[in-house]
């Protein structure tokens, strides 16, 4: 009897069970971090429930773009054109309903569209052409955001449009809850719902299976243009979505704004444990990572310290994390040989 691509799959996955784990070492980070800002920052009020909102928010909008592109990155590939499409559905539904009086669910279906037809781009162009998906989606990036940029001034005569909205959009999308932003909530089920795909579904041991061993996953039948088709288009519309949440939470669409998000979200998922060379690592890890950079982003504040040495401390965090996820990735090559 033929064995099944899912069959085949989990034969690639040797450090599957201490991948799973990963996430124990940036958990363990954040709390370090997290404790030390307490002290350092605690009189300024970094611990008070201010505080701890400031960086939750920070670490939610951040992550919910961090989660897909850590899918992306354990699949082996790179998204950098995020912080455009974060910039483009922005501007795309404040165009669309402060200018055009479009509904505004019809202005986030279009945004939806754009976010589709990017992922599509990206994928089928890294597949096809192999060129690396850094150089792919960093053309797309600059792409994407000099389009929205020039189609905004043509339509608008500005790069920022204002959009006043007080209905179900606003509830859904910006909704505070004393000082916590919804968008928290949308981070938690945009975690649970990858944890459960990466965990407990064949599409999570063929994400693992093609950044781990490529020739391999073909081999055993994983369908890995679908793979990565779906994992780009996911990290687009993830993006899109956050631009869409920034338009109702600041009552604003700006065509460059996100492009913060350009490196943050593959940062994010490094600290969190993800290989940069594909094939390791976990949601729980990258929700730790994206905990990291809000804490050190925020906490820099609450220090009295210049936040000018927010990229130094990045910086730091980002090696050691490069350096322990080698560490951890050799240790568990070993064991699993050992095994055999």
């Amino acid at each position: 009897m033929t064995s099944t691509p899912q069959r085949q799959a989990s034969k690639l996955l040797p450090t599957l069970n201490i991948a799973k784990l990963i996430w124990i070492g940036p958990a363990a980070a954040w709390l370090v971090i997290f404790l030390f800002f307490c002290v350092v920052g605690g009189k300024a009020g970094f611990a008070t429930l201010p505080g701890t909102a400031g960086w939750l928010n920070i670490a939610a909008e951040l992550g919910i773009i961090a989660i897909p592109v850590g899918l992306l990155m354990i699949a082996g590939e790179f998204d950098l054109s995020t912080g455009s499409m974060v910039g483009a559905a922005s501007i795309i539904v404040a165009i669309g309903a402060n200018i055009y009086h479009l509904p505004v669910a019809v202005c986030m279906v279009l945004a939806a569209l754009v976010a589709v037809a990017v992922g599509v781009f990206n994928a089928v162009l890294v597949e096809h052409t192999k060129l690396p998906s850094f150089i792919v989606t960093l053309a797309s990036n600059m792409f994407l955001m000099g389009t929205s940029l020039g189609l905004a001034r043509l339509l608008s005569g500005t790069s920022t449009v204002s959009l006043h909205s007080d209905g179900w959009a606003k509830a859904l999308l910006a909704t505070k809850v004393g000082f916590f932003n919804v968008s928290i909530l949308w981070w938690l089920l945009a975690a649970a719902l990858a944890a459960w795909v990466l965990q407990r579904t064949p599409f999570g041991n063929w994400v693992l299976a093609t950044g781990g061993n490529l020739d391999g996953a073909r081999r055993a039948g994983v369908p890995v243009g679908r793979v990565k088709l779906v994992l780009f288009i996911w990290t687009a519309l993830s993006a899109a979505f956050v631009g869409v949440l920034g338009v109702f939470e600041y009552n604003q669409g700006n065509a460059t704004s996100g492009q913060g998000y350009v490196f943050q979200g593959a940062i994010a998922a490094v600290i969190g444990g993800v290989l940069l060379s594909g094939g390791f690592g976990s949601v729980i890890g990258v929700v730790f990572g994206t905990m990291i950079y809000g804490v050190v982003s925020l906490g820099l504040f609450y220090t009295g310290w210049s936040t000018d040495w927010l990229s130094t401390f990045i910086g730091i965090l980002l090696v050691i994390a490069v350096l322990t996820n080698n560490v951890v990735r050799q240790r568990a090559l070993s064991r699993g040989a050992a095994r055999k």
